[in-house]
């Protein structure tokens, strides 16, 4: 049985559907915090288990039975210590393989914003230490994230993000899950990490030029200095932590943090990752 956590999440959700396109819906469980919520999953027969990250022994409970965990990373402050709790109740649970859904990064300790990116790299040294098989999927940033950096008025608004000439392999989150999917139904559960990124890196002043011959409008890309950008979400009302993360996320890109390619999406999809032009037109519906 295979166990997703964060299953009516995003990422969750849409490996579980791609999992059910082989597997049975009795193998496979859901770690969901709220029952509710998770009523299309148990619809669908997939096993519904209550459990939250902070609650180690519904963490404990909801682990067993399971042959295979995919722990998706969690993003409250102390989400170090949450991982923690899930891989150590794996791992005394008889749990024989462990996935993860890292970041794929060049250089943490560089990092603007290194105490949240360092529990990435840290969960990924307790797993291994765990002694448990593993995969480790380090993803880059997905495409059908740009709102949160571009905003959501971006054909009217432009691009305003301090992130200079950084590129980065953008990748459809629907993509990365599926490719997920297709690694957690292999036979062989090796020690293995891949990096889910796209085949090729942009800059947002690529992303503004491909917005506009897509729209037939002219989408501009401003690159402010950070401070200005940070005063005018603080304008608009963004609390300071989240004007930390996004300040830092820009500034990342602009130091080209994300800009490793790999071809290990193209090899667990068996066929190349949509590009940046058919990616933009799928998210924008253009």
């Amino acid at each position: 049985m295979i166990l997703v956590t964060g299953a009516t999440g995003h990422l969750g959700s849409a490996v579980i559907d791609n999992l059910l396109r082989t597997v049975p819906a009795g193998q496979i469980a859901a770690l969901v915090r709220n029952e509710a919520k998770a009523a299309p999953l148990k619809e669908k027969g997939v096993n519904i288990r209550i459990g939250h990250y902070d609650d180690a022994a519904s963490i404990q409970q909801a682990v067993q039975g399971v042959d295979s965990v995919l722990l998706i990373s969690g993003l409250d402050a102390h989400r170090l210590q949450q991982h923690i709790t899930v891989i150590d109740a794996a791992r005394q649970a008889g749990v024989k393989h462990i996935a993860y859904t890292s970041v794929s990064f060049k250089d943490v300790d560089s990092s603007v914003i290194k105490d949240f990116m360092s529990g990435h790299f840290k969960t990924e040294d307790h797993i291994k230490a765990s002694g448990l098989n593993y995969t480790i999927f380090r993803n880059t940033l997905y495409i059908d994230a740009l709102p949160n950096f571009v905003g959501k008025q971006v054909f009217e608004n432009g691009i305003f993000l301090p992130a200079g000439e950084g590129k980065t392999p953008f990748a459809l989150r629907s993509e990365m899950a599926e490719a997920i999917a297709n690694s957690l139904l292999l036979d062989s559960k090796e020690k293995k990490t891949y990096n889910l990124t796209a085949s090729a890196a942009y800059s947002f002043a690529e992303i503004a030029a491909t917005l506009s011959e897509l729209s037939g409008k002219t989408i501009s890309y401003t690159s402010p200095d950070v401070d200005t950008f940070k005063q005018l979400l603080k304008d608009h009302g963004v609390p300071e932590i989240g004007i930390l993360i996004a300040a830092g996320f820009a500034s990342d890109i602009r130091n080209n943090q994300y800009d490793v390619v790999y071809n290990d999406l193209e090899t667990l999809l068996d066929r190349k990752p949509t590009g940046l032009k058919d990616a933009l037109k799928i998210f924008y519906n253009l």
